[in-house]
C-alpha cells in the first residue's frame, strides 16, 4: 500500500528540499513534490510527501498535522487517489440555446 501523504497549507517559499528535512524526522521519505502552477513555477500551497512505510506516514501525521511552519499551521492527511476529470462539465460557454443575441436568420 502506498505510503503517500498530502501537505497543505505551505507557506509559497516551501521548498522540496525543507520539506524532505522536516519529514525525514519521522522516517524515511521516498519522494516530495511541492505543486506549482504552471508557466509561473510559483507554489500552489501543498505538496504530497511519500513514506517508506504506513508506520511513518502515521507517525508523520501525528507529529506536522497543526505543525506551525512559518507562522502556518500545515494540514498532513494521508493523500487521496486523483479524482477523474472532465465529461460531464457543459461545453465553454455554457448553453446557449436560451439566450438569443447569437442567432442568424
Amino acid at each position: 500500500m502506498e505510503a503517500k501523504l498530502y501537505v497543505g497549507n505551505l507557506p509559497y517559499d516551501t521548498t522540496e528540499e525543507a520539506l524532505r528535512e522536516l519529514f525525514m524526522q519521522a522516517g524515511g521519505v521516498v519522494s516530495v513534490a511541492v505543486i506549482k502552477e504552471p508557466g509561473t513555477n510559483r507554489s500552489k500551497g501543498f505538496a504530497f510527501v511519500e513514506m517508506n512505510s504506513q508506520a511513518e506516514l502515521q507517525k508523520a501525521i501525528s507529529m506536522f498535522n497543526g505543525y506551525s511552519m512559518a507562522d502556518r499551521q500545515l494540514v498532513v492527511n494521508p493523500a487521496r487517489p486523483r479524482e477523474e476529470r472532465g465529461g460531464s462539465r457543459p461545453p465553454r460557454g455554457g448553453n446557449r440555446q436560451n439566450r438569443g443575441g447569437n442567432r442568424r436568420y
